[in-house]
């Protein structure tokens, strides 16, 4: 290997070669940029007093520095890269000094959502129940897991006093971690006013205690519906509110038009954005809803 580079010594140069050639990259390109990346650790490491050496440059440690100090003015993407190379060559030339990579844990993916009709059957189920409480209190899970997105501590804490009017749509006034007002999907609003008028001050899916667990087990095991329905599941519910929150305010024709796959480069300008109000979020979301389940 000829390579030799600009700015580098002789000895960064013959180091660079040294490790790369180990590698065995796969194409030229590839060669160039393991070089490049290389070099300058090399370069980094001279200047701070270290040998030219694979011990003692090809360390996590020294490969971190050196992307976080080193190139400090380069651009985020720009540090990634020369990391993962570094990280790369290391791997490959000095590999008892990484330790082995974590083993990965799959990202939670979305559950699938309902469809209307699968809805309108739980909530057919839900009105067949045998007690007016047992039908108030099925009802109003599906609604509020439905109809405004929430599960969990989010959805055991909602008493029939939290479901309020604002600018003549209903709205749940969530507590807990994350406080907040949560418009309830038109469509919903009827049949969740009636559950939270049953309740008054009490909890709407039952129970006397905040920091009950096992509440909703027994409401949906009396909502199985058998093997053309399954069991009920909140977070498909909650699924359900997402995607028909996101389609209707264009999220994917949004992406679509800025050409992304997913929608981290949006959340990242909205850190930036003001925080809406209250009155904007329920302006927004307030009037939509699903059209009626068949």
């Amino acid at each position: 290997m000829t390579w030799r580079p600009r700015r580098a010594g002789e000895e960064e140069a013959d180091f660079a070669r040294r490790v790369v050639l180990a590698c065995a990259p796969a194409s030229p390109a590839r060669a160039r940029s393991l070089l490049w990346a290389s070099s300058r650790l090399a370069e980094f490491g001279r200047e701070a007093g270290l040998p030219a050496t694979e011990a003692d440059l090809l360390r996590p440690s020294v490969i971190e520095r050196f992307v976080m100090v080193g190139l400090a003015h380069a651009s985020g993407s720009r540090r990634r890269t020369v990391r993962a190379n570094l990280r790369f060559v290391g791997q490959r030339v000095a590999p008892s000094q990484f330790p082995p990579d974590p083993i990965s844990i799959a990202r939670l993916r979305s559950a699938r959502p309902y469809t209307e009709a699968e809805i309108a059957d739980f909530l057919a189920l839900a009105a067949a129940q045998p007690t007016e409480a047992r039908r108030m209190r099925a009802t109003g899970l599906i609604c509020l897991a439905a109809g405004a997105g929430l599960v969990g501590a989010d959805l055991r804490q909602v008493r029939g006093s939290d479901v309020v009017s604002l600018k003549g749509l209903s709205c749940v006034r969530v507590a807990g971690r994350r406080p907040r007002l949560v418009p309830v999907l038109s469509w919903y609003e009827a049949p969740l006013g009636a559950s939270a008028s049953f309740a008054g001050d009490g909890f709407v899916v039952g129970g006397v205690k905040p920091d009950r667990h096992n509440v909703t087990y027994r409401l949906i095991d009396s909502l199985s519906g058998g093997e053309d329905l399954g069991r009920l599941s909140p977070s498909r519910l909650r699924a359900s509110w997402l995607a028909t929150v996101v389609s209707a305010i264009g999220l994917p024709e949004l992406l679509a038009a800025a050409g992304l796959r997913d929608s981290k480069a949006i959340f990242d300008v909205v850190s930036f954005l003001p925080a809406p109000s209250e009155d904007d979020v329920v302006s927004l979301i307030g009037p939509l809803g699903a059209p009626q389940p068949l």
